[in-house]
């Protein structure tokens, strides 16, 4: 059985020192050392083994056990210092190669626009007021004046989200409003920048998702003057002092009474052209005084108390800002489109 040992030793160790993957080393352990391996087999006829015999190859096999598996550990040790050699260099980097420039982005030509108007209106005392898109209609609707019978309300014209129309995804930032005159003390100056969204048909000027930057002002003797002034100033800070801009009379639910602004149109100076739709201006915001079942619906006294409000698309300023003709251009994100701004 000595010479048996011994043989298995010296083919285990040369089969050992061979391999070059860890897959045939673990096979070479296996055959030798496992369970059912060559030394294990060996190693049951040992009861066949006189008493003094059996000591002296015991001790015989311990020492072939443990050269093997000294030897086994030893390549295993090499093979996976060859394989990390050899992935570092597959992933070697040469610092001497010249880096690749990255190419720096720049703010989007929308926000660009919202950011000046966010700094316009703080220095006129105003705070940005952030708010959930996902709105109940009490606070875009009922709150605000606009009766359930109203066009705005018809699952033709918004986004709802529950069967029963009380969820749906904001029309306006005016829920904004709402809930600043609930939560906040007076007087309030807030704007409400933020996504909307209606069912409106894609063209150069409409879209089913846009933004709204929304205001309200409320204190004691707030008047239409101060609403008129206001926007003056907002727009002629955006688009220049020589911008022309025209108050129509408009109806709206929340406000009494009520008006839309209009620039003329950047394009055609009034002429008429495909952007303004033949009408030399274009549209910017809708506004009016708070009507006063708003101001009760929120616990303030329309006695004491009164307000002016107003509302625009943030798209539509873009347009007016840097002489666009298509809003659709803005959503596209075409790179040849935003690299010239």
């Amino acid at each position: 059985m000595k010479e048996q040992l011994e043989a298995i030793r010296k083919a285990a160790l040369e089969a050992v020192s061979g391999p070059q993957a860890a897959t045939d080393l673990e096979a070479l352990r296996v055959k030798y050392l496992g369970k059912k391996g060559e030394l294990t087999a060996l190693l049951k006829q040992m009861g066949g083994l006189s008493a003094e015999l059996r000591p002296v190859v015991g001790q015989l096999a311990n020492d072939v056990r443990s050269e093997l598996e000294a030897a086994i550990e030893k390549q295993a040790g090499l093979l996976e210092r060859k394989a990390m050699e050899a992935r570092l260099g597959n992933e070697a980097v040469d610092v001497t190669i010249p880096g690749k420039k990255l190419r720096m982005g720049h703010k989007h030509p929308m926000y660009s626009v919202l950011d000046e108007i966010k700094d316009i209106f703080i220095a006129l005392g105003f705070e940005i007021l952030d708010g959930p898109e996902v709105e109940l209609a009490d606070y875009n609707f009922t709150k605000l004046n606009t009766p359930a019978d109203h066009p705005a309300r018809e699952w033709s014209d918004t986004f709802y989200l529950t069967e029963d129309s009380k969820v749906l995804l904001r029309t306006q930032t005016s829920n904004m409003q709402i809930r600043a005159m609930e939560a906040r003390e007076l007087p309030i100056r807030v704007l409400s920048p933020g996504r909307v969204y209606r069912k409106d048909e894609v063209d150069a000027t409409h879209s089913p998702m846009f933004h709204q930057i929304e205001g309200i002002v409320v204190d004691k003797g707030v008047t239409m003057g101060d609403l008129k002034g206001t926007l003056n100033a907002v727009i002629r800070r955006i688009y220049g002092e020589r911008t022309v801009t025209r108050f129509r009379p408009h109806h709206f639910p929340f406000t009494e009474p009520s008006c839309e602004m209009d620039i003329q149109c950047h394009k055609c100076g009034g002429v008429g052209c495909p952007t303004c739709k033949g009408e030399g201006w274009i549209e910017v915001l809708g506004a009016g005084m708070v009507h006063p079942k708003v101001l009760k619906n929120c616990g303030i006294d329309p006695e004491v108390y009164s307000g002016f409000a107003f509302g625009m698309g943030l798209e539509r300023l873009a347009l007016g800002q840097y002489k666009i003709s298509d809003m659709r251009l803005i959503f596209e994100n075409d790179v040849r489109f935003l690299e010239q701004f």
